[in-house]
């Protein structure tokens, strides 16, 4: 069982920066792919951003290439996602997830098992 726990939400101007963690605990996370998802009302949740086990490899979503970067810090247990050139269209509530299986780095949200509770990010026009 792993518990994730976001952080770092909030209000921002289009432009802007945020950065978001997601704490975890109940097993280390050196052996679990995590992941940055998504959601709004009225769609489904997407894939933000994903990185391995190890950090080695990092896989973002075309809309967060250039803007988003994904890290963990696997002694903390913790993972980050730091966001710049903020667009109202990335308003969501963002979410960790964890894939014990450790198999392929998924991109899709059936590929986790462990979710957060969520963390609003609010992107002002």
């Amino acid at each position: 069982q792993v518990q994730l726990v976001e952080s770092g939400g909030g209000l921002v101007q289009a432009g802007g920066s945020l950065s978001i963690s997601c704490e975890a605990s109940g097993r280390p996370s050196s052996s679990v792919h995590m992941g940055w998802f998504r959601q709004v009302p009225g769609k489904e949740r997407e894939f933000v951003a994903a990185i391995s086990w190890n950090g080695a490899r990092t896989y973002y979503a075309d809309s967060a290439k250039g803007r988003f970067t994904i890290s963990r810090d696997n002694a903390k247990n913790t993972l980050s996602l730091q966001m710049t050139s903020l667009k109202p269209e990335d308003t969501a509530v963002y979410y960790c997830a964890g894939d014990p299986k450790r198999l392929r780095v998924g991109m899709n949200r059936y590929d986790y098992d462990y979710w957060g509770q969520g963390t609003q990010v609010t992107v002002s026009s």
